[in-house]
Order: C-alpha cells, then structure tokens, then sequence
C-alpha cells in the first residue's frame, strides 16, 4: 500500500499561485497512474490533472492552461503547479496512485473511481 501525503495548500488571492506536493512512500509497481483531484463543499470529488509512468499528462478543461502536473525525486513526489487561480479552484486538493499491469487501464483517467489510494488532502482558498 501506497503511502500519500499532500502538503503546499494555503490561501491566496485571486491571480495567484500555489504549488501542491505529494509525497508518496513508495512506488510498488513499474506502471502506475496518479492523479490530483478536488472537492468544494456540497460538491463531488473531481478529476484535475492526472500522469501516468510513462509521463502522459491529462487536465480538466477547467484547468487546462493554468495548472500543471509533474513528477520528481525519483518520481516519488507528485506536483501540481497551480497559477492563475481563481475563487472556484478553492477546495480540499487530494492525490491519488492507482498500480497497474497495463497503462490503458488508468492513463488519462481523472475519474475517482480509477484511483485506490488516496492521501488525506491540502486545502487550498483562493479569495476574490
């Protein structure tokens, strides 16, 4: 089981930028998919950005643009750089690690259904 921690969250004004981490503890499998996604009270948890093992990166319009996802460290930290944020992106942001044999399973998914671990969330507020 993949340990998940999220860190970087905070407030900013809208037009600002923030940069999420998540540090994972260990990767189990060679092919893998991971993900960044949100959830705004009274709303559902939703896809933001995802990246497989072999680097395909996919967005939700919403973000398209604006927020990118990127892996270092021996590709066990997972980033999500964030600018030009606006009120709507605030939420609890969590990332998500889904193992696999086969990338066609889960790469560009940024359905939370695909993901099995999950870490426990960065709050992120973007004031007006």
């Amino acid at each position: 089981q993949v340990h998940l921690v999220e860190s970087g969250g905070g407030s900013v004004q809208a037009g600002g930028s923030l940069r999420l981490s998540c540090s994972a503890s260990r990767y189990t499998y060679r092919k893998y998919c991971m993900g960044w996604f949100r959830q705004a009270p009274g709303k559902e948890r939703e896809g933001v950005a995802g990246i497989d093992s072999d680097g395909r990166r996919s967005y939700s319009d919403s973000v398209k643009g604006r927020f990118t996802i990127s892996q270092e460290n021996a590709e066990t930290t997972l980033y999500l750089q964030m600018n030009s944020l606006k009120p709507e992106d605030t939420a609890m942001y969590y990332c998500a690690y889904e193992p696999t044999y086969t990338l066609a399973r889960c790469s560009g998914s940024l359905a939370p259904v695909d993901f099995t671990s999950w870490g426990q969330g960065t709050q992120v507020n973007v004031s007006s």
